[in-house]
């Protein structure tokens, strides 16, 4: 449809489900922001993709070299913040497509935005294509992505064949993709992405080790779903 950004097709209940926060999550929107959100090139307006022709320089956004983690799809920001928190000497990307999970991201920093942390409002599957130079990632985590649990909607599930390909070219040779999901149905799609995938090998199914327990996490096991870590390394 003329107008509609293509990205909507694929990601469209959770990439505009509204832009309203609550008032605590909009001050830290506004007080952290401008430091902590990237204003990246878009192809248009409100739009949800990167210019392809941009590439980020982490070097020049963190003012420093040091081993780069990106997460897809921070949501609340627990993982995010904690582990930025317990290990100043990492710098982590965040790419979140939806603004008010920023919001709450940046709410859990407090009064002060952590240096070692940066934001794209993006939807990450097409963007990560372009976004980063090859081989310049330290780990990728992916957790609890959207489950899509209905059948009609697995193939929007981000997990696929393609993406495995685009996060392995974000890593070197051993770089390691974390993954985690309450769905079980999702967990065991994962695997047959990744299992027989010429570029991934499994190499743990332990629990990521800066994943802390989440609220998120504990109504999924008050619901009786279990959850399912997986690390796969690059060949």
């Amino acid at each position: 449809m003329k107008g509609i950004d293509p990205a909507l097709s694929r990601t469209r209940s959770f990439t505009r489900r509204g832009d309203r926060m609550p008032r605590t999550h909009q001050a830290a929107w506004d007080r952290l922001a401008a430091q902590a959100v990237l204003d990246v090139p878009r192809p248009r307006p409100g739009s949800t993709l990167v210019d392809p022709a941009y590439r980020l320089d982490p070097e020049q956004v963190f003012g420093r070299q040091a081993p780069l983690v990106v997460e897809v799809g921070p949501g609340s920001g627990d993982a995010l913040v904690h582990a930025a928190t317990t290990h100043p000497e990492v710098d982590f990307l965040a790419l979140e497509v939806w603004r008010p999970g920023i919001g709450h991201a940046l709410a859990k920093m407090g009064e002060q935005a952590l240096p070692n942390v940066r934001f794209v409002e993006a939807d990450a599957a097409p963007v990560l294509t372009t976004l980063l130079e090859p081989g310049s990632v330290h780990e990728v985590w992916t957790f609890f992505p959207d489950p899509w649990p209905k059948n009609k909607h697995h193939k929007r599930r981000l997990v696929d064949a393609e993406f495995a390909d685009t996060v392995a070219d974000l890593l070197p040779p051993g770089g390691l993709w974390r993954l985690a999901t309450d769905w079980a149905a999702y967990a065991v799609a994962m695997r047959q992405v990744l299992d027989p995938h010429s570029r991934w090998e499994l190499v743990g199914t332990d629990r990521a080790p800066l994943r802390p327990v989440t609220r998120f996490e504990r109504r999924g096991t008050e619901a009786g779903r279990s959850i399912t870590d997986l690390t796969y390394a690059v060949r």
